[in-house]
């Protein structure tokens, strides 16, 4: 690492305060450290940085420098900030940033010009791109869910551990000030034993159907590093629909719907799990599950993901905590158009048909509240808990229980700027990220289990032998437990 800052002047000069303010925001804006101009900045690449990736230039650039970009599509490589001005405004100056189209080559070509990386590509991409970089020494902040299968996950947090590299998952929401009030609401006992939770998301990635008919590739996009480790085929769109002028509006895999393919992404859960049900894990101190099971589901095929689906995790007593069940609900609900609007957003669904659980409905109209798109609700045997996607907001229901509930005293340290802040701060020898892969891969199997789910299809109960990294009641599933992967991607 550049940095001669010691890792006990470090912590002196940027100590966690006991709280934060009760509004903090999730973006919150970058903090400039106060030492940046007296030392070496950390030298950072970023993977896939059109996009997503492009939404971390300003906090990364702000202390740091981005001396590496890496991306398939060359429009997005070559002027990254034009698809996401409106979140950067005109951005930092990346003129002297070395531009890839295979992050393969930069390791090999720069490699020691590098000392962390940033990872925004399809699920796919997150583990060869992570594991490469944790195997040359290089931090890593990977998008949520940390990788693709399980033995991924697995692999991500050996990695992590074995070579003693900062890393950070982006569920972004973990850094917040409302994630802490929920762990600490529900440790302190507000809303007594909770034994349900009820999690839901309006996303519908997924699709029914075969895949369409091969066709080339957008100019621009390198189909065969797209792909990389995933089985070889053709370019495809996604999905073709008729717009209400009876044209037709060509869906692609690139940029975003490569989420409803099994081969690229995790569904809808994949896409928002790690958000939404982040806060039951951590506050419930979960663990692993017995078992998961797709209780319904529309849409989907022997490729593609649901369009809607509600899945139920058994989860056994933890010390003094008793047995819960976790519900997932997403995208749409039964009686609902299978295909998209020509107005919808491609991913998600119109509140009128999304498939919401039924309690939010039941409590929205009682207590005349909005609960959201995407939330999650704790019923305990004392009252019921709220929290929002990334747990901004949370609160017990009603409001009048809240007002009257003792606010609990501070039990987990603050993060003091952003989510970016806290993983750069572990990368100059701070306190471990908050989301770190050790933390963040047991959240992500519990995705994953899920995404397995989706693939058996309802009513076939997954049992999990989390030891033995298998499915013990359907073995065929285990092929998607350990996923092939492409001669020249593998680590």
């Amino acid at each position: 690492m550049t940095s001669s800052v010691t890792r006990r002047s470090f912590l002196k000069t940027t100590a966690l305060g006991a709280g934060a303010a009760a509004g903090a925001r999730l973006f919150c804006a970058p903090s400039i450290l106060a030492e940046a101009s007296e030392r070496a900045r950390l030298r950072v690449a970023i993977i896939g940085s059109g996009g997503r990736g492009a939404s971390y230039f300003d906090t990364v650039a702000a202390a740091e420098r981005i001396v590496a970009l890496v991306d398939v599509d060359e429009k997005r490589l070559n002027d990254p900030l034009k698809s996401s001005k409106k979140k950067t405004g005109s951005g930092p100056d990346l003129s002297g940033a070395k531009r890839f189209i295979d992050y393969r080559k930069m390791f090999d070509q720069m490699g020691k010009e590098i000392d962390a990386v940033m990872v925004a590509t399809p699920n796919h991409h997150h583990a060869p791109a992570s594991l490469m970089a944790m195997q040359l020494g290089k931090h890593v902040y990977c998008e949520k869910p940390l990788c693709h299968d399980i033995s991924q996950v697995r692999r991500m947090a050996e990695f992590a551990a074995k070579y003693k590299v900062a890393t950070q998952m982006g569920n972004q929401g973990h850094s917040c000030e409302g994630m802490r009030r929920l762990c600490e609401y529900i440790w302190a006992g507000a809303i007594g034993n909770v034994t349900t939770v009820y999690a839901w998301t309006n996303r519908a990635n997924g699709g029914v159907g075969p895949r369409p008919a091969a066709t080339p590739p957008p100019d621009g996009l390198h189909w065969e590093e797209w792909i990389g480790p995933a089985p070889y085929r053709d370019y495809h769109p996604d999905s073709i629909i008729k717009t209400q002028d009876g044209e037709d509006k060509v869906i692609g895999l690139h940029p975003h719907e490569w989420h409803n393919w099994h081969d690229f992404g995790n569904g809808s859960l994949g896409n928002m799990g790690c958000h939404v049900m982040d806060g039951a894990y951590w506050s419930l101190k979960l663990g692993q599950p017995t078992c998961v099971e797709v209780e319904d589901m529309i849409g989907g095929s022997d490729e593609r993901y649901p369009v809607g689906t509600r899945i139920r995790w058994d989860f056994p007593a933890r010390g003094e905590m008793p047995p819960v069940k976790l519900y997932w609900f997403d995208g749409k609900k039964k009686g609902a158009k299978m295909e998209l609007d020509a107005n919808d957003a491609p991913g998600s669904v119109k509140a009128s048909s999304q498939n919401f659980p039924p309690l939010v409905e039941e409590l929205e109209k009682k207590y005349k509240i909005k609960l959201g798109s995407d939330g999650a609700l704790y019923v305990g045997d004392k009252g019921i808990f709220w929290s929002e996607t990334y747990c901004r907001s949370v609160r017990i229901i009603p409001e009048e229980q809240h007002k009257a509930t003792p606010v609990p005293p501070p039990q987990i340290p603050r993060i003091k700027d952003s989510h970016i802040g806290d993983f750069l701060r572990a990368c100059r020898g701070g306190e471990p990220a908050c989301s770190n892969f050790g933390y963040a891969a047991r959240l992500t199997e519990i995705v994953l289990l899920g995404s397995l789910a989706y693939i058996a299809g309802p009513g076939r109960k997954i049992e999990w032998d989390a030891e033995a990294m298998k499915c013990v009641s359907i073995p065929e599933l285990n092929r998607w437990v350990k996923c092939p992967v492409r001669p020249g991607w593998d680590v």
